[in-house]
């Protein structure tokens, strides 16, 4: 898999990506503050999210990643993405 940069190249606006987060802490449901790194996940890139909040540009980025769940990431958070992969074809 070739991962990209985000520095480098970013993902079109509402893409669907791997995202390389490094020593990324997942909670696990049920269990008190467990937890277990996962550094790649999928998230949905937006572009330009806080075109409107220059307060969250100053500390956040103008970019957002989206999660599913509970998995929201400021862009920073993010070093670098890949598209995700297409499954086996039907046969």
């Amino acid at each position: 898999m070739n991962w990209i940069d985000i520095n480098d190249q970013l993902p079109n606006d509402e893409q669907r990506v791997l995202a390389y987060i490094p020593k990324n802490k997942v909670f696990l449901p049920g269990k008190d503050l467990q937890f277990e790194i996962r550094e790649v996940i999928v998230l949905r890139f937006l572009k330009d999210f806080y075109s409107d909040r220059p307060d969250k540009q100053e500390k956040h980025g103008m970019h957002f990643w989206q999660g599913e769940g509970n998995s929201n990431h400021f862009f920073a958070d993010v070093t670098h993405w890949a598209p995700i992969p297409e499954g086996p074809s039907a046969v």
